[in-house]
C-alpha cells in the first residue's frame, strides 16, 4: 500500500509550492450563512493555478523529481483537474508531460490540458483503459508516473489547502468539509486538521451516485465505485485508494452523501450570492447542508471550494 504523508510531509510541501501557487483567499457569504444557520468560511481554491486544488499536489510531485528522472518528464491519467494541474507543472519546469484522458472528459478541461502543453492521449471511460494507457507510456517515455491522489506527495501538497484554511480562519473551525473522489484532498486535509486543530472535525461529501466512501466508511472496508457512475460532479467519480482510505478511517469524523438536486442548488448559490464560478464538485459540502445531511446549526465552519473550472455552455440550470 502507497504510505500515507506525514503532517511533516505537508509543511516541506508548503514550503516547496509557496512560490508557485497561490495562497487563496477565505471568503464569507451572510445570504448563505443565514440559509443553513452557521458562518461558514469558504477557502477558494476555484481561484488557484489552473484552476483548482490540484495545482498544490501536482506542483509539489513535479518540483520534488530529481534532476535526471524530471528531464524524461511526467505522465498521469485524469479526468480533468489533475491532468490540468500537471500539465502546468511540467511547463514550469520545462519537461515534457503526458495525460491519458478518458473521452468522456470535459471539453473544457481537455482544451486546459492542451493548452498548458501537454500531449492527451484519449482512452475509453474505464480504470482498466486508463492504466493501460499509462502503462504504455510508461514503458515508451521512461517519464514518472505522478497519480492523481495515491502518492504520498500528491497528498500532501493538497493538504497544504487545509494548512492554509486553519492559520488564516482567524478563529477555531468546529468542522472542515471536504469534498471526497479518489481522497487526496481527503487525506490532506484530515492529517493537517490533525495536527493543527485536534478538536475540528472533518467531514467529507460525496455525491450519492457514487458513495463508495460513505459505503466504506459505514461497512470498515474499503468500497468499489459502482458503474456506471452518473453525477453531474465528474471530479468526484473516482473510487478511494488504500492509502486515502485509511487515513479517512482513522482521521474522518463522518462521511455524508448528497443528492444531484442539492448538487445544483448550492452551486447556484453560490454563484448567485458570492458571484464567483465554482465547479460542480466542489458544490458538494454545501449541498451536504442545505439537505440537511450535516447539523451545521450554530457553528463555524470551513469548506474548501475545490475548483472552478466549469464548461459555461453546458451549466446544470441551463439544460
Amino acid at each position: 500500500m502507497t504510505r500515507a504523508p506525514t503532517f511533516a510531509d505537508i509543511r516541506i510541501a508548503h514550503g516547496r509550492i509557496a512560490p508557485y501557487v497561490h495562497r487563496t483567499p477565505i471568503l464569507t457569504c451572510a445570504a448563505i450563512d443565514a440559509v443553513v444557520g452557521a458562518r461558514l468560511l469558504f477557502k477558494c481554491e476555484n481561484f488557484q493555478k489552473a484552476g483548482a486544488f490540484k495545482a498544490r499536489g501536482a506542483f509539489n510531485a513535479v518540483l520534488a523529481l530529481e534532476a535526471a528522472e524530471a528531464a524524461r518528464g511526467v505522465v498521469t491519467h485524469s479526468s480533468g483537474n489533475h491532468a490540468a494541474a500537471l500539465a502546468l507543472a511540467a511547463r514550469t519546469r520545462g519537461i515534457p508531460a503526458w495525460v491519458v484522458m478518458p473521452s468522456t472528459a470535459p471539453a473544457v478541461k481537455k482544451a486546459a490540458v492542451a493548452g498548458y502543453g501537454a500531449r492527451i492521449i484519449q482512452c475509453a471511460p474505464t480504470l482498466a483503459a486508463r492504466e493501460a494507457g499509462v502503462a504504455q507510456l510508461l514503458r515508451e517515455t521512461g517519464a514518472a508516473f505522478i497519480p492523481p491522489f495515491d502518492d504520498p506527495l500528491v497528498a500532501a501538497g493538497q493538504g497544504t489547502c487545509a494548512v492554509e484554511l486553519l492559520e488564516d480562519a482567524g478563529l477555531p473551525l468546529d468542522a472542515l468539509l471536504c469534498p471526497v473522489g479518489g481522497g487526496g484532498l481527503l487525506a490532506g486535509t484530515a492529517l493537517a486538521t490533525a495536527a493543527l486543530s485536534a478538536a475540528t472535525r472533518v467531514v467529507a461529501c460525496e455525491p450519492l451516485a457514487c458513495d463508495d466512501a460513505a459505503r466504506g466508511f459505514a461497512s470498515g472496508m474499503l468500497q468499489p465505485q459502482v458503474l456506471p457512475v452518473t453525477t453531474i460532479a465528474d471530479g468526484l467519480t473516482t473510487a478511494m485508494s488504500a492509502m486515502t482510505f485509511g487515513v479517512m478511517r482513522e482521521r474522518v469524523s463522518a462521511v455524508v452523501a448528497v443528492s444531484e438536486s442539492a448538487i445544483i442548488e448550492a452551486m447556484r448559490l453560490i454563484w448567485s450570492r458570492m458571484k464567483i464560478i465554482v465547479e460542480p464538485s466542489c458544490a458538494v459540502p454545501l449541498a451536504a447542508l442545505l439537505e440537511g445531511r450535516f447539523d451545521a446549526r450554530g457553528q463555524t465552519l470551513g469548506i474548501i471550494l475545490t475548483g472552478g473550472n466549469v464548461d459555461l455552455d453546458r451549466l446544470p440550470w441551463s439544460r
